[in-house]
């Protein structure tokens, strides 16, 4: 980046109220590091950051801003945009319709905020699904939320760790839902977003693995009823055309460890679990997910909302700080 360019301004939606996205959400903004590299706001509500200040005993002062352009960054100070809509008094570690509610405005307000341009990217504390379908927004999660937000009709998720990253052919569907949905247009559009992502994130030719369906990459036949060869074949052999390095179907019980390893840059997991299984035993704590074709960058924590520690001074920052690295990173890429 230009030394005479600002910092990205990324916009940092609070989650879920009664989790511990107010508790990670305030170490991660005061973190020197961060401050080197974005200028994060946080778009939630005041009361329970100040709360969450006091929890954590840290030393900042929580300001109100009325836009992202007015926030200021001396020392120890947490800019929010304060939507205001948690009522007095929310039990920390409990599931809430308001606070579900409150979880899908900061979204949709940071949504219209990068789509207007007034920020450079979205970071996203964890929200609990059940709370936001209690409020009435019945989506699986932020992914498709954004996706919906956004006018985009197909992203992809994407989780990384220092060790590894997979992106997802598909998320918040059943298995047996996930296999019927698999098909050779989609699995070539997800390597290509997959592809996509690296190159902007400064990897000019990634080498990407793809996992198959069945145990051992149906083994030649042997499991399943050809879904290698009818659903992910055909959509290997046009990226390839394409110039991209996708190699598979691999086997998924050592795709992983050879990536873990390095022969691989990226995974591509047919399903959930699939994905976020390795991952999460290989980097939960500094996890990220990214998602990825929407035309706004968004990037969260790889944690939930963890009810049984909201409250307690006990949740880990690291998660929140590494989204926000790479949200600032990728506002500047390219």
């Amino acid at each position: 980046m230009n030394a005479q360019q600002p910092l990205p301004l990324i916009g940092l939606t609070m989650g879920d109220g009664a989790g511990v996205g107010p508790e990670v959400i305030v170490p991660a903004v005061l973190d020197a590091g961060t401050l080197s590299r974005c200028r994060p706001v946080v778009i939630g509500d005041a009361a329970r950051l100040r709360e969450a200040a006091r929890i954590l005993g840290a030393d900042c002062e929580v300001v109100t801003v009325a836009a992202p352009g007015e926030a200021a960054y001396p020392p120890g100070r947490v800019n929010v945009i304060d939507l205001g809509l948690l009522p007095p008094g929310l039990p920390w570690g409990e599931l809430s319709a308001a606070a579900g509610n409150a979880a899908y405005e900061y979204v949709k307000h940071a949504a219209e905020l990068a789509v207007a341009g007034e920020i450079d990217g979205i970071c996203t504390a964890p929200l609990n699904k059940g709370a936001l379908h209690a409020a009435g927004h019945l989506y699986p999660g932020h992914t498709e939320l954004l996706a919906h937000l956004t006018g985009v009709e197909e992203v992809s998720m994407m989780l990384s760790t220092e060790k590894v990253k997979v992106i997802h052919v598909t998320t918040h569907i059943g298995l047996i839902d996930a296999v019927a949905r698999i098909e050779p247009g989609l699995v070539e559009r997800t390597v290509r977003r997959g592809h996509e992502a690296l190159v902007r994130a400064g990897l000019p030719h990634p080498v990407i693995g793809v996992c198959g369906i069945n145990p051992h990459a149906g083994e030649n036949g042997l499991f399943g009823y050809g879904e290698e060869e009818e659903k992910i074949v055909p959509a290997l052999e046009k990226v390839r055309e394409a110039g991209i390095d996708a190699r598979g179907p691999l086997p998924a019980d050592t795709a992983f460890f050879l990536a873990s390893r390095g022969d691989y840059d990226l995974i591509v997991a047919m399903y959930h679990d699939q994905g976020h299984g390795p991952v999460k035993v290989l980097g939960i704590e500094a996890g990220v997910n990214l998602t990825v074709g929407l035309p706004v960058i968004r990037t969260s924590v790889d944690h939930g909302t963890a009810f049984d520690i909201a409250g307690k001074g006990k949740a880990e920052a690291g998660s929140m700080i590494e989204a926000l690295r790479q949200a600032a990173h990728m506002s500047t890429a390219g």
